[in-house]
């Protein structure tokens, strides 16, 4: 086993919601599924999104400067895995989500848990990933349902007290 490898298996145990990033190119609508997004700050309100460089949305993320972090619930692992393929075509899979749009024009998943809609600031390199960071132009919760949760390589459920 590489240092990356064990890297990876200490990382799995690090239990993530999971969100689909989308964003809109002029008029075309692209998504990929992440698990590295955290709050940064409350005042301004930014979140960050780390995105490796060698996925179909990075490039298109960089150049269309807004996009929106949907927060998947425990529903939607069907949208996590179809973005979440490497060979997947970002652009042609929200054909069929009913979607909604954010302040900003980015796409917005209807039935998520919730959404929030970023102005890109600055972008940050970071090894083998970007770190975008976006300022949050619009947050808002959609559903009460339960997470969906990525543990060790799997989804799981959130049993919460």
């Amino acid at each position: 086993m590489s240092e990356q490898d064990d890297f990876r298996r200490a990382m799995g145990r690090f239990a993530t919601g999971v969100t689909l990033i989308t964003t809109r190119l002029g008029d075309e609508l692209h998504g990929m599924t992440a698990n590295a997004v955290t709050s940064l700050s409350l005042d301004p309100m930014l979140v960050l999104v780390c995105v490796d460089k060698t996925a179909d949305t990075h490039d298109i993320l960089a150049k269309a400067g807004v996009f929106a972090v949907n927060i998947l619930n425990e529903e939607q692992a069907e949208i996590s895995n179809r973005f979440a393929k490497k060979e997947f075509d970002g652009a042609h899979g929200l054909d069929d989500l009913p979607l909604a749009f954010g302040v900003t024009g980015a796409p917005i998943i209807e039935g998520a848990l919730a959404y929030l809609d970023c102005r890109t600031v600055t972008e940050h390199h970071g090894g083998d990933h970007t770190i975008f960071i976006g300022e949050v132009a619009e947050a808002r919760e959609l559903s009460d349902a339960n997470p969906l949760i990525f543990y060790r390589g799997k989804y799981g459920e959130f049993k919460g007290n």
